[in-house]
């Protein structure tokens, strides 16, 4: 604060005491007070005689008041001066244009502006909200597509955990029909050699086309895990970000959600569930 205080009495200095903002068009009266020249017009307004002034209430016949150039010069670099401050104490960005702090978000352009550039032909038109306000907004639809994609993440694992359980309980029943074949075919294998023979390269392959497809989708769907956890984690990240930073590429953030279509996986795990079962109907 110490730090600031020079600049801010500067700007007491440089401001107007009618608008109680910068200079703008300043001129001197004649008592030598400083006002904008729109401001001091407006102020006296039709007034013909006792020019009043509004600080020191010295009044004058007539209408005087000289362009005051040199103040406007210190009001230009103070301007400057200041927006410097600003930025530097606050971390902000500053709008190029008219070296102001940007504190507002235009929704249309989905840019960062400052008030200047909100009274500007371009944004005037425009939905603006306060940058912070319009970061909550923000948040909100990232927080709501975090929240699905979590739910995606989760469906996902217990498709994995399913297909899993499946492959165990389909691979348990080959091993127990084999050991029956096998415990059969051990009393008679002088007459039926050839048989058991046959039968156990039947089920071996069962066995072998099985765990091919058990791996075949365990690895598909680690990767569609470890996909998600990696967006899921960058939009986390994303979150942490201060507002200015954050709305920078907002839009291609939300345009990174994927379409999940975890129905159609379900489907494909279920199909290649009924075609491993029905190929265990023969034996």
């Amino acid at each position: 604060m110490a730090a600031d205080s020079p600049v801010l009495s500067l700007q007491d200095e440089l401001s107007c005491s009618i608008c109680l903002e910068y200079f703008k068009e300043p001129v001197s009266i004649h008592c030598g007070h400083n006002y904008c020249r729109a401001c001091i017009s407006q102020c006296w307004g039709d007034t013909d005689t006792n020019f009043s002034c509004p600080q020191c209430r010295e009044t004058a016949q007539q209408k005087l008041f000289r362009p005051n150039r040199e103040l406007g010069k210190v009001v230009e670099i103070a301007r400057q001066l200041s927006f410097q401050v600003t930025v530097t104490a606050g971390g902000e960005q500053g709008c190029e244009t008219h070296r102001e702090a940007l504190k507002l978000f235009c929704d249309t352009d989905h840019q960062l502006i400052c008030v200047i550039c909100r009274e500007s032909q371009v944004h005037r038109a425009h939905t603006v909200f306060p940058v912070e306000e319009a970061a909550q907004q923000y948040k909100k639809q990232i927080q709501t597509r975090l929240q699905t994609l979590k739910e995606e993440r989760e469906k996902l694992l217990r498709l994995k955990v399913s297909a899993e359980g499946r492959s165990r309980e389909y691979l348990e029943k080959t091993d127990a029909q084999r050991q029956k074949v096998v415990s059969e075919f051990e009393r008679l294998r002088q007459f039926l050699e050839e048989q058991e023979r046959l039968l156990l390269a039947r089920l071996a392959e069962l066995e072998k086309g099985m765990t091919k497809m058990r791996d075949e989708n365990v690895t598909k769907l680690c990767e569609e895990i470890s996909r998600l956890s990696e967006l899921i984690r960058e939009m986390e990240e994303k979150c942490c970000q201060p507002a200015s930073e954050f709305l920078q590429d907002v839009r291609s953030t939300l345009s990174r959600y994927p379409a999940l279509r975890t129905g159609e996986r379900m489907g494909e795990c279920d199909s290649g569930s009924r075609h491993g079962s029905s190929r265990t109907r023969p034996v």
